[in-house]
């Protein structure tokens, strides 16, 4: 006798093992989302509400902000949370668009390689940055520099 289960009958689905990408995605969207209020706002009080404004901005402002450790791990924090951030989101854009295969897997491979080279690009210009490089000509270099 064959038995016909109820329509109503939930399918059990089958056991998942390993990490569940979506959901810590879903995860990390949220928490970054909330640091990155405070350091967005925070990077625009700096800039725009403290000392002249925003007509203070300038290349000598930035070589000073970038001089304190500090502004330097709050630049690169707010570099690489939005980033992954972002990338994350077009993630899901790549998923919810492609159908899984090559072209999807080409898509997330370019997202990657691109977020990868923006990091490190964006990470080595803030702890490199050196306004006052040495043997520099004077003519070049900012009016506070020692040699100009």
């Amino acid at each position: 006798m064959t038995v016909i289960e109820s329509p109503r009958t939930p399918a059990r689905p089958a056991p998942r093992r390993g990490v569940n990408v979506e959901k810590w995605g879903w995860i990390y969207m949220r928490a970054s989302g909330v640091i990155l209020l405070v350091l967005v706002f925070g990077h625009l009080f700096a800039n725009l509400m403290v000392g002249e404004g925003v007509k203070a901005i300038d290349f000598g402002f930035v070589a000073g902000k970038w001089a304190s450790p500090f502004w330097q791990w709050w630049d690169v924090l707010m570099l690489w949370l939005a980033l992954i951030h972002g990338a994350n989101g077009m993630r899901t854009l790549i998923n919810d668009y492609t159908n899984p295969g090559t072209v999807q897997k080409v898509l997330k491979l370019a997202l990657v390689a691109s977020v990868a080279v923006l990091l490190v690009l964006g990470t080595l210009v803030v702890f490199t940055f050196d306004p006052c490089p040495a043997g520099s000509p004077a003519d070049l270099l900012p009016s506070f520099c020692p040699a100009a």
